[in-house]
C-alpha cells in the first residue's frame, strides 16, 4: 500500500494517516463498540470516503495493482479454501470462509472500480459500501491469521491472505488497527526504539547476563559482541526474545562462536519485530529502514535475523521495495544448517534423547519456503525426530498468526478456536518437545500447551543446541 502517512502528523498510538479536513471527524456524534479488540483513537464518522479513497490509492500502486486486479476479479466459488482453513474447520461458520472474507473487499472493488459493477451492481457481485460493512470487516480481517494455507489448494491461485492484508491496511487508514499494534509501533519508531520499550542500558545488561548464564551452564566463555564495526554479520532478533527466549539466544550465540562467525549485535537498534507486516506499509517501511540504518552504521556486510518468522519474512521480502540500503538477509537457521553441513558446527545428538517434533511457522514455510534448514538442525541435534501431520506447506498455523498473538483481547479466540487444529496435531505426534522457530509461534504454542494441559515443552531450534554443541 502507498506510504500515505506523514511522520509529523503521527500522534502516540495512532500510526495511520490523519484524514483530510473534509472527512475528519472533529465532533464524534456516535460512539461505536469494537468488541473484538481495543482500538486507539478510531475515526467514528464519515469513514466511507476515507475507505474508498485509500482503496483507490492501493489499486494505483504498482506493488499491488496487477495482483489485486487478478485476485479480486477471480474466484471459482468452489470453497476449496474451506477445507484448508484451520479456523473454518473448527467453527464451520460462514464468516470464517476465506472466500467469504475476500468477497467483502471484492464487492467494494467491483462497485467502485469496475465498469460492470457500476452498471450492473449486485448482478456481478458489486455492493455499495455501508458503515456496517466496515464494522464487519474489522473482525473478519483480524480473525484470519493470514497463514496462506488456503492459497496452496486454490485452483485459481487466489491469495486470500494478501487480500486480507490489504483490507487491514485500508481499514488501518481509519485508525481501526489493534491498539497493541499502533502503540507498540509508535514506541519502536518514535519512542524508546523497540516494541517492548526496553532501554539501551537494560538491553546491554541482558547481554552481560546471558554471557554469565552460558558460563554457569556450560563452563564455556561465549561472547555477545556488540557494536563491532565492519563485522560480516549484524545479528538482530525480536527484542521480546531477550525477555522470553533466553535459551534460544544463548544457543544461537554458542553456535555462531563454534562456527567461527564474525558477527555483532547493534545497540543503536536491536528489535527485528515489524508489526507493519500485519497492518501498515508505512510502519513496515519505517521499521525496516531503522534496521537497515543500523547495519549501515556498523558497516556490516550481511544481516542475520533471529529465528523469528515474521521478522525474517518482512526483511527479506521488503528490502528491495522499501529499503534505503541494500544488504543480503539470511535467517540464522539457514546459517546454522549450512555450518553443520560443512562441518564447522559439530553436534552430539545422544544428549537429547526425548522425541522432538517441529512446527513450520507460516511466514518461514509458506511465506519463504524455509522448510529443510530447521529440520536438518533438529535432526542433527536430537536422537528421535517425528513429523507433525500434515507438515511443510500443509502444516497448520499455530493459531496466533497475523499478529493476533500480540493482542490480549484475542486470547480466548486463539485458545478455543484458532489454535484447536494445532492442539490436535501436537497430541497426535506423541512428541515431548516441540521446536518452533518463531517468536509469535512460540508464545502462542506455549499458551496453548498450558491452556490445554499438553505434556509437551515448547522450545526454539537453537535451544536444542546448547547441550548438543561440541564447542
Amino acid at each position: 500500500m502507498p506510504q500515505t502517512a506523514k511522520n509529523e502528523n503521527i500522534e502516540k498510538g495512532n500510526m495511520q494517516k490523519q484524514p483530510s479536513e473534509n472527512v475528519k471527524n472533529t465532533e464524534k456524534k456516535q460512539k461505536r463498540n469494537y468488541p473484538f479488540f481495543a482500538i486507539e483513537n478510531p475515526i467514528e464518522e464519515n469513514r466511507i470516503p476515507v475507505f474508498i479513497k485509500t482503496m483507490e490509492a492501493v489499486l494505483k500502486d504498482d506493488k499491488y495493482r496487477l495482483l489485486l486486479d487478478l485476485y479480486l476479479n477471480t474466484c471459482a466459488s468452489c470453497n476449496s479454501c474451506a477445507d484448508q482453513c484451520h479456523l473454518y474447520q473448527t467453527t464451520h461458520e460462514e464468516k470464517d470462509l476465506p472466500a467469504y472474507r475476500s468477497n467483502m473487499l471484492r464487492a467494494v472493488y467491483r462497485k467502485y472500480f469496475t465498469t460492470s459493477g457500476k452498471l450492473l451492481g449486485g448482478f456481478v457481485g458489486a455492493k455499495a459500501l455501508k458503515e456496517d460493512d466496515i464494522d464487519n470487516m474489522i473482525e473478519s480481517f483480524y480473525r484470519c491469521t493470514m497463514c496462506r494455507r488456503c492459497a496452496v489448494e486454490c485452483p485459481m491461485g487466489v491469495d486470500n491472505a494478501l487480500i486480507t492484508r490489504i483490507g487491514r491496511c485500508v481499514i488501518g487508514e481509519l485508525n481501526l488497527a489493534p491498539k497493541n499494534f499502533t502503540v507498540s509501533s509508535y514506541q519502536q519508531l518514535y519512542g524508546v526504539g523497540n516494541t517492548s520499550s526496553i532501554p539501551k542500558e537494560a538491553f546491554i545488561d541482558t547481554l552481560d547476563f546471558l554471557q554469565d548464564e552460558i558460563k554457569d551452564m556450560t563452563g564455556h566463555s561465549v561472547e555477545f559482541p556488540r557494536d563491532k564495526v565492519g563485522a560480516e554479520y549484524l545479528f538482530i532478533a525480536p527484542v521480546s526474545d531477550y525477555i522470553m527466549e533466553a535459551d534460544t539466544l544463548m544457543g544461537t550465540a554458542m553456535t555462531l562462536q563454534a562456527a567461527g562467525a564474525d558477527w555483532t549485535i547493534g545497540t543503536g537498534y536491536y528489535d527485528a519485530i515489524n508489526y507493519g507486516l500485519f497492518y501498515s506499509d508505512t510502519v513496515t517501511a519505517d521499521a525496516l529502514n531503522k534496521l537497515l540504518a543500523e547495519a549501515y552504521r556498523l558497516k556490516v556486510k550481511k544481516i542475520l535475523i533471529g529465528e523469528c518468522g515474521h521478522a525474517t519474512k518482512t526483511a527479506k521480502l521488503f528490502v528491495d521495495v522499501f529499503g534505503k540500503h541494500q544488504f543480503p538477509i539470511q535467517n540464522v537457521m539457514e546459517y546454522t544448517a549450512e555450518a553443520i553441513k560443512k562441518g564447522r558446527v559439530k553436534l552430539n545428538p545422544e544428549v537429547n534423547q526425548e522425541t522432538v517434533t517441529y512446527h513450520d511457522p507460516c511466514n518461514l514455510g509458506r511465506g519463504l519456503g524455509i522448510y529443510e534448514p530447521p529440520r536438518n538442525i533438529v535432526k542433527a541435534a536430537v536422537k528421535h525426530f517425528v513429523e507433525l501431520q500434515p507438515n511443510r506447506e500443509k502444516n497448520y498455523c499455530c493459531g496466533g498468526g497475523g499478529g493476533s498473538v500480540t493482542v490480549p483481547d484475542m486470547y480466548n479466540f486463539r485458545m478455543n478456536l484458532a489454535g484447536i487444529k494445532k492442539v490436535e496435531q501436537i497430541k497426535a505426534s506423541g512428541a515431548k518437545y516441540l521446536a518452533a522457530p518463531c517468536a509469535n509461534c512460540k508464545k502462542q504454542l506455549k499458551e496453548l500447551v498450558e491452556y490445554h494441559k499438553l505434556p509437551v515443552t515448547v522450545v526454539g531450534v537453537h535451544d536444542l543446541l546448547i547441550r548438543a554443541l561440541l564447542m
